[in-house]
C-alpha cells in the first residue's frame, strides 16, 4: 500500500471556486428545464419495462467525506445486486434492462445528477463520488483517497474521460492518481475543457 499525503494543494483560487458553484447551480437549473421533455419519455420507458421505480438512489461518499444519495436513472433490474455489490461491466452486464443499456451508452441515465449538482452534493467537474464498499478497498493499495473528499465530486471528470469506466479495483487506483493530479492542476479554464470534451464525446457517442 502506497503511504502519503492527506492533503493535496488545491490548484483553483478561492475566487474561482465560488464562480464554480454558481456557475454549477444556474447551469444546472438551466438544463433540468431543458432536459424535460427527454426525462418524461425516460420515465415512461423505464416504467412500461418493468414497472419499478425510475430513479436509482445510491450512497456515495462526498466532500469532507460525507455520504449523500447520488441519483440516476435506473438501468439495471430491481436485484441487481441481491448477492452484494457489483461493478458494472460495460456492454455484456446481464442485470442491465433493454431501456437501461440504452440510457448506460449515452449517458442518459446520468440526468437526474443535475439535482444532486443544485443540492451541492456534487460539481459538473470533479472526481467521480464512490461507494465506501470500495473505497475501503481502493485504500489497500493507496490510502491517498481521502485527498479526494476537499473537493465535490463531479457528474464528470478528466479520469472519467481518460482511464474510462472503472470495472476493477486496480482501474479505480489509476483513476485516483489521476484525479489528485486534477485537484493540484484544476482551474475553470480546465473545467471548461474537460466539460466540452466530455459534450463532445457524449454527441458522437462514445464509450468512456
Amino acid at each position: 500500500m502506497m503511504k502519503s499525503e492527506i492533503y493535496v494543494k488545491d490548484g483553483m483560487t478561492r475566487v474561482g471556486r465560488i464562480v464554480k458553484t454558481m456557475f454549477d447551480i444556474l447551469s444546472a437549473c438551466i438544463l433540468l428545464v431543458v432536459l424535460l421533455p427527454i426525462s418524461i419519455v425516460i420515465y415512461i420507458a423505464i416504467k412500461r419495462e418493468d414497472h419499478g421505480p425510475v430513479i436509482f438512489k445510491q450512497e456515495r461518499i462526498g466532500r469532507f467525506g460525507r455520504p449523500f444519495l447520488i441519483y440516476k436513472f435506473r438501468s439495471m433490474r430491481l436485484d441487481a445486486e441481491s448477492q452484494g455489490p457489483r461493478l458494472y461491466k460495460s456492454g455484456v452486464d446481464k442485470r442491465m434492462t433493454k431501456i437501461g443499456k440504452f440510457l448506460r451508452e449515452h449517458h442518459l441515465d446520468e440526468i437526474p445528477q443535475l439535482v444532486n449538482v443544485i443540492k451541492g452534493d456534487m460539481s459538473f467537474v470533479g472526481p467521480r463520488p464512490e461507494r465506501k464498499f470500495y473505497i475501503d478497498q481502493i485504500m489497500e493499495k493507496d490510502d491517498r483517497y481521502p485527498c479526494l473528499f476537499q473537493v465535490r465530486p463531479g457528474v464528470t471528470s478528466y479520469a472519467t474521460l481518460y482511464n474510462g469506466y472503472c470495472d476493477n479495483i486496480d482501474k479505480m487506483v489509476k483513476r485516483l492518481r489521476i484525479d489528485l493530479i486534477y485537484i493540484r492542476r484544476r482551474s475553470l479554464w480546465t473545467d471548461i475543457k474537460i466539460m466540452v470534451a466530455t459534450v463532445c464525446k457524449v454527441s458522437k457517442g462514445s464509450k468512456f
